[in-house]
């Protein structure tokens, strides 16, 4: 069983004991420090809360507890059912709500779950909000209302079909260029939302030779839900063998987009953002920000527009902050995420296929062809897993040091710069584990230098 908690939600296994696994009584306790933080921040005013959830099998009764918890406290709920993360981003905004809940494990396996919490704003909690809240966890803190006044339950189907209407009045997805592109698209729905979302979308734009895999929103995950190449063997064979011009593929709270090209090879989730920043920036003036384990082409590709790329700390809430700080105009990360503030802040997997169809059908040529207009890096992505014992704050000042005459940057972890290539180590808050990614113009140059630092790694424990 597994638990972890941070500033920003909690998630972990469903069952076993409270404060082992996610049992009912941790959701209880987070969502009433939750509710806590609303009734201290607005006091005696209404609050209003827009609860959302993917399609795991657990969604149902955690979202029970939650709305629950929340309306015990008089705060009113708007239940969305199954719907995708960036829906309830902008519900909250779009029925002046003063908070959201998604529960949703991302792209953690079947039996794991998560409360990720908004702000006012549609957007996930800042530290100092998360810091608040962090001190309100202790069950006796809570404050129930009385018999008359009780949350009202409202149940909302039509936030989905919102959240696409917006998608379709952005100036820069083309409706009319899509749907006479005649696209035959493969959409792999990881059998949660985005087998309701996707096709809803595309339908919306035109697209009618749509053919769907791991589409009904059962929860039983038919691969890993992490769209990366090894998970998505099904959908790349089926756009070859339906000789389709792409497929798109999702994680189960649709943020989180992959594309698999005509001859069944990923676009890569790292081109995501590039291509459809690619389409922004050549709209619209303005900077670009992405984390610091992103490939360096988005800041290439910013450079020819002459405009300037900002990098931040892993984490979407980072991300926007920089994107706030810097005037972005797009931004995101590399793992598909893809953010455009001319809709919301928040990674949106349903804006980047809009944006991303409506710069494809432009160009009029193959997703291939258009992959290959991009500077071309790869990434090598390991997990290194230390003794218990280690000290990795420790270990990743030896490894600074060792590199001392090279550019670095210290805000996450460690990022080292050589020339045109990099390699970033993070560590994790929960267990002994470095994660190291490295980039290169190539994928034996980068495992090169991911082999070479986890050398000095090694070399590094015997000192420590």
């Amino acid at each position: 069983m597994a638990l972890i908690q941070s500033i920003s939600g909690i998630r972990g296994t469903i069952g076993g004991f409270p404060g082992e696994g996610l049992s009912p009584v941790d959701v209880m306790r987070f969502s009433g420090a939750y509710g806590m933080w609303l009734k201290n921040k607005y006091g005696n005013r209404p609050i209003r809360v827009v609860v959302g959830r993917d399609a795991r099998i657990s969604g149902p009764l955690v979202a029970d507890v939650v709305m629950l918890t929340l309306r015990a406290m008089g705060i009113d709920i708007v239940d969305a059912g199954l719907s995708t993360t960036p829906t309830v981003e902008m519900a909250v905004v779009h029925l002046g709500a003063q908070g959201g809940v998604i529960i949703t494990a991302s792209h953690n396996p079947k039996n794991w779950n998560a409360l990720k919490l908004l702000n006012e704003s549609g957007e996930f909690m800042t530290s100092r909000e998360g810091e608040e809240m962090q001190k309100l966890m202790t069950i006796e803190q809570f404050s129930f209302a009385d018999t008359n006044g009780l949350g009202r339950h409202q149940v909302n189907e039509t936030l989905l079909e919102m959240h696409i209407e917006k998608i379709l009045d952005l100036p820069l997805v083309d409706r009319e260029v899509i749907a006479s592109a005649g696209f035959r698209i493969v959409v792999d729905g990881i059998n949660s939302t985005g087998g309701i979302a996707v096709p809803l979308l595309l339908n919306a734009l035109g697209i009618s030779d749509l053919h769907e895999v791991f589409c009904e929103p059962t929860g039983l995950f038919a691969h890993n839900p992490d769209p990366l190449p090894e998970n998505l063997g099904t959908l790349s064979s089926e756009v070859v063998k339906l000789n389709a011009d792409l497929g798109l593929a999702v994680d189960p709270d649709v943020d989180r987009l992959a594309i698999v090209c005509e001859d069944g090879e990923m676009f890569g989730e790292e081109y995501t953002l590039v291509s459809v920043a690619d389409y922004v920036l050549s709209h619209t003036p303005g900077n670009t920000a992405s984390n610091l384990s992103s490939t360096q082409a988005l800041a290439e590709l910013t450079e020819k527009f002459g405009a300037e790329h900002s990098s931040a700390p892993v984490g979407e809430v980072n991300v926007v902050e920089a994107m706030k700080a810097n005037n972005a105009v797009i931004g995101g990360e590399g793992n598909g995420g893809v953010i455009y503030p001319e809709l919301h802040y928040g990674r949106d997997a349903l804006a980047g296929i809009a944006l991303f169809l409506s710069h494809l059908a432009k160009k009029n040529i193959s997703c291939s062809r258009l992959k290959q207009t991009y500077p071309q890096y790869h990434i090598s992505k390991n997990k290194i897993e230390l003794p218990k014992e280690t000290d990795l704050v420790k270990l990743i000042d030896a490894i600074a040091e060792l590199y001392n005459r090279r550019k670095q940057d210290r805000r996450d972890g460690l990022k080292i710069w050589f020339d045109k290539e990099w390699v970033h180590l993070r560590m994790s808050n929960t267990e002994p584990v470095i994660r190291l990614y490295a980039e290169s113009d190539s994928s034996v140059k980068a495992d090169n230098i991911a082999n070479a630092v986890k050398r000095d790694i090694s070399e590094a424990l015997k000192t420590l």
